[in-house]
């Protein structure tokens, strides 16, 4: 199940794609990651889905990510008295802590740390944007809001505020609970919504207690003001461009994906781009024009992988949409261009010996137009600082933990197998040859260049480069 090219793909699973055969399908189509969504999956469910994917994956004998999207707090209006209403332009509306349905002037907000933090001049949007209120008031438990965007608004219309940083946790008692079925269930990367500061990460992986790596979704502007400080404590990053578009004007949501790209790879960490990608195929068999270039721009500007949402989790053509994503990245990946763009964004070496040599195994294979760079590593640490390079040879990562395996399936370029720690370093060569030749990276006769860390299985002790020929017996194996 070698892919041929580097940037992985992610599919929501969902109604349109929770049984055995459709995940099978769905994994032989592309997908190396698949997301279960929180919001809509209850914890048998999920479990249910994890023991799918894990008996797809053992058969298949290829490590298959599993990232669970917690749902994070969800803000919301209260009910209408008679009804949806009309919101108009200029008129004041008022939000209070008043448990009586609402009307025309007013309605009940069950969000007492909104009232508690909104300042005069905070936009308030409502109903994914659709509507605009300004804060011209705030007094003790109610606010004065103007219209500046009106519309209709109806019952428990979503609430988002840009302007304003909340004082709450990034999960709820919900959120709680699902993260820890989730880790107990064994899952590979949690992702992380309403992220407002790096606490909010903090606190997650507190919990998670080293079970699961953590996932970081940008989607409100207070990140984007905080964004390394989140960085520094994630492990990875998702462009969540959706809700990012509500709460910010939508023609900044292009620039930030390109600069949350960039600082990830600087990073080392993956980014994921979301929402959105081929939005058409949840009920077209093929996407249009502008959806292959929003998700060709993700592939040049190096991201380390691309998410399906509804068009995987329920709409008509979940395997149609992974395989147009998977040909997209292919082709891609062929054009010079490509080449010629994620070699000009390439970040200089941090000023430690593993990045050093990750370097320098980069330029060594590409210099000396070698087969592949194989990496022993235990905790993916090696294979990450490989991947930052974004080298033009295949990267293959030779791990003992399956653990590890998952998480990579997330980074880009990486062809992850799980196998056993080599005992030596005349083992950790001829395996690392035979490996190579057997998943099609390399041919008798050719070379790889194998880095490592000494002693062995030390996380993080990335001290070694070794050139080596794979010759006829790896070929007999």
């Amino acid at each position: 199940m070698r892919r041929l090219r580097r940037i992985k793909i992610l599919a929501t699973l969902g109604p349109a794609s929770s049984d055995s055969t459709m995940i099978r399908k769905l994994f032989e189509a592309g997908a190396d990651v698949f997301r279960i969504n929180m919001s809509h999956t209850p914890h048998d469910k999920m479990r249910e889905l994890v023991k799918t994917i894990r008996n797809v994956e053992s058969s298949y004998g290829r490590p298959i990510g599993i990232l669970v999207d917690l749902q994070g707090p969800k803000l919301r209006l209260g009910s209408f008295a008679n009804g949806p209403i009309q919101l108009n332009n200029g008129s004041n509306f008022v939000l209070d802590s008043i448990k009586e349905p609402g009307d025309e002037t007013r309605v009940y907000l069950p969000h007492p740390e909104i009232l508690a933090a909104l300042k005069v001049g905070d936009a308030l949007l409502l109903d994914d944007g659709k509507v605009r209120l300004i804060c011209e008031e705030t007094v003790g438990d109610r606010a004065v809001t103007r219209v500046v965007i009106g519309g209709k608004m109806s019952d428990r219309k979503g609430v988002s505020l840009p302007d304003t940083d909340l004082p709450m946790s990034a999960m709820t008692n919900k959120d709680r609970a699902d993260l820890e079925a989730a880790c107990e269930t064994g899952i590979d990367w949690v992702a992380l919504s309403f992220v407002q500061r790096a606490e909010d990460v903090v606190e997650a992986k507190r919990m998670i207690r080293g079970r699961a790596a953590v996932m970081a979704k940008i989607e409100k502007p207070q990140a984007i003001d905080r964004l390394q400080d989140i960085l520094d404590v994630s492990d990875a990053l998702m462009v969540a461009r959706g809700d990012l578009g509500v709460e910010m004007p939508l023609e900044r949501v292009p620039s930030l994906q390109k600069q949350m790209t960039r600082m990830a790879r600087r990073a080392g960490k993956p980014v994921v781009v979301a929402t959105q990608m081929l939005e058409s195929m949840i009920s077209s068999p093929v996407p249009t024009r502008a959806e292959v270039s929003d998700v060709a721009t993700a592939v040049y500007e190096g991201a380390d992988a691309i998410m399906l949402s509804a068009e995987s989790a329920a709409g008509k053509y979940p395997v149609e949409a992974v395989s147009t994503m998977n040909r997209i990245g292919e082709e891609v990946e062929r054009d010079v261009t490509y080449r010629t763009v994620v070699t000009a964004q390439r970040p200089d070496p941090e000023a430690t010996a593993g990045d050093a040599i990750a370097g320098a195994a980069r330029q060594i294979a590409e210099t000396l137009d070698l087969s592949a760079i194989i990496c022993w590593t235990s905790s993916g640490s090696t294979a990450l600082r490989v991947a930052r390079e974004r080298p033009k040879v295949p990267v293959v990562a030779i791990t003992p933990s399956i653990s590890t395996g998952r998480k990579l399936s997330a980074v880009w370029g990486v062809h992850c197998v799980v196998a056993e720690d080599a005992k030596d370093q005349d083992d950790m060569v001829e395996r690392a040859g035979r490996i190579a030749f057997r998943d099609g990276f390399a041919k008798s006769g050719q070379r790889v260049i194998i880095v490592a860390g000494v002693p062995l299985g030390t996380p993080g002790a990335t001290n070694m480069v070794r050139i080596a020929y794979v010759g006829p017996s790896d070929a007999e194996m």
